[in-house]
């Protein structure tokens, strides 16, 4: 039988090509609007450890040196559009730890 190819993505921090199951998303929630076109919520930027969330997205290996990386070179603002307060970054790396201790 013939093997199924695994799509590859990109690390936002070292920019090396790996396999997708090897990476963690990082996602930028669509926009939601009301009826007069205003915006009600949306934009939030998290980690998508089960790659199911809706919205764009960015891959990151799964080791603390690439996150910085990243983090350092604005490629998470550069990949959504947007500014990303530091707020969100201390969140996601927390995040970032807790899901690599639960696969440990």
């Amino acid at each position: 039988m013939k093997q199924k190819r695994q799509p590859m993505r990109k690390c936002s921090g070292c920019s090396q090509m790996k396999e997708k199951r090897e990476l963690i998303r990082v996602v930028r929630a669509p926009e939601k609007r009301d009826e007069l076109q205003n915006i009600v919520s949306g934009g939030e930027i998290s980690l998508d450890l089960t790659g199911k969330k809706p919205g764009r997205g960015a891959y990151l290996c799964k080791s603390p040196q690439c996150f910085e990386m990243a983090k350092k070179a604005r490629r998470f603002e550069r990949a959504f559009s947007c500014k990303i307060p530091d707020e969100v970054y201390e969140q996601m790396r927390q995040e970032l730890e807790e899901g690599t201790k639960e696969e440990s």
